[in-house]
């Protein structure tokens, strides 16, 4: 049968995501906007985001925090060209976006030490064969497969090499310990449900000693510049940003961070993503066509939430037609405005993926899972026909 609740917000991305509760254009309304990013009633508010953002991580002492350009994407990719090159590399790949750093660090930085850790779609690679004594790049959470790493205990405390992590998608949602961590970046679109196109780099002492006593061989583009005679710029981790920030996505990060602190801080957060994930493991217990991508329990995304399709029916279609099962499925539940972008990962298996981040309510998850149900069997029973 076809639903008749709908959740009451309908917005599942997993990046950009979905708006804290309650979330209104009002609360921009003392955004600093036509001032410059260097005049004190703007650069406050950047000082601001930084120091909120840290108390709220549980940033340890001697632990940096800045904000800089493109989102995560950029961040990370400052990290490595400013970081590796001074010793060998093991790169972590099981996903997408953990392959682009693969591919990044061999084909452009080109750097001939580096050993390649992979897993397919739903598992991770033997975190026991990562070698500290190296560098270590690897993502936290695959946002777009749905598998994690279960924690930190596989990373050497006494390593001698740094840990370089994309953290996009776990910070404030997953048990990161920063004291295993030298290197971390994420953006604010994903589990505070902020705006695209500023990133968030955090550095450990370890990584500071790094950048202050090597330089990398290859010229590095004016916003990937955190040094400035073989000494740190500490004032990117003070709000003075490498390029123009939008004032107006500052004034909502400064929006979710009071949010996230009004409702308990990282354990709050951390709670609402673990009965997010919780709520759709139920479901999928029941289920009779859903599983999850990641195969062992331990290591499931409780922020990008990916599913599979299990059903005999689905596994003995042609690869053409099952690719068109969840994309047919997530068109569906746009005409009916029940659920957007739920649609798996282009390059992952066929499948769907739903935002499980604090900034969603469990209740709308439980109202989304019987929608989920009646456009599988309306795909199945061929409306619209599959192809």
């Amino acid at each position: 049968m076809k639903p008749t609740a709908l959740p009451g917000v309908t917005l599942f991305s997993s990046g950009p995501c979905a708006k804290r509760p309650g979330w209104a254009p009002a609360v921009l309304k003392d955004a600093a906007l036509g001032r410059s990013h260097r005049a004190e009633p703007a650069k406050s508010k950047l000082a601001e985001v930084i120091s909120r953002t840290s108390v709220l991580l549980g940033l340890p002492e001697g632990w940096r925090l800045g904000i800089v350009p493109a989102s995560d994407t950029g961040a990370f990719e400052m990290a490595m060209w400013s970081l590796l090159g001074a010793r060998g590399v093991d790169l972590l790949a099981w996903e997408s976006f953990g392959k682009g750093w693969v591919a990044d660090v061999v084909k452009q930085l080109k750097l001939s030490d580096t050993r390649v850790l992979e897993a397919g779609y739903g598992q991770l690679p033997d975190l026991s064969a990562a070698d500290f004594s190296r560098d270590v790049v690897f993502t936290w959470n695959g946002t777009t497969s749905g598998v994690r790493v279960p924690n930190g205990d596989w990373i050497d405390d006494d390593r001698t090499g740094l840990t370089l992590c994309d953290a996009t998608s776990a910070v404030l949602a997953q048990d990161i310990p920063w004291h295993k961590i030298d290197v971390a970046t994420f953006s604010w679109q994903k589990v505070l449900g902020g705006e695209a196109a500023h990133g968030m780099l955090v550095l450990g002492p370890r990584a500071v000693e790094r950048l202050e006593s090597y330089t990398p061989p290859w010229p590095l583009p004016k916003v990937f510049r955190i040094t400035s005679g073989g000494k740190l710029i500490e004032g990117v981790f003070r709000g003075e940003t490498l390029n123009t920030p939008s004032m107006l996505c500052v004034e909502d990060m400064l929006d979710a961070l009071r949010w996230a602190e009004s409702i308990g801080g990282l354990p709050a957060m951390r709670a609402r993503s673990d009965g997010n994930l919780a709520e759709i493991a139920r479901w999928v217990e029941t289920s009779d066509w859903a599983g999850f991508l990641a195969e062992a329990p331990a290591t499931r995304s409780n922020t990008s939430i990916c599913l599979s399709i299990i059903d005999p029916w689905f596994a003995g279609l042609e690869p053409c037609e099952q690719a068109a099962v969840p994309k047919k499925m997530a068109a569906l539940l746009e005409v009916e405005a029940a659920a957007f972008d739920v649609n798996g990962y282009r390059d992952a298996p066929p499948g769907l993926r739903i935002w499980g981040g604090a900034t969603v309510e469990t209740t709308d998850i439980e109202a989304l899972l019987p929608w989920l149900d009646w456009a599988y069997g309306e795909i199945k029973a061929g409306c619209p026909p599959i192809g």
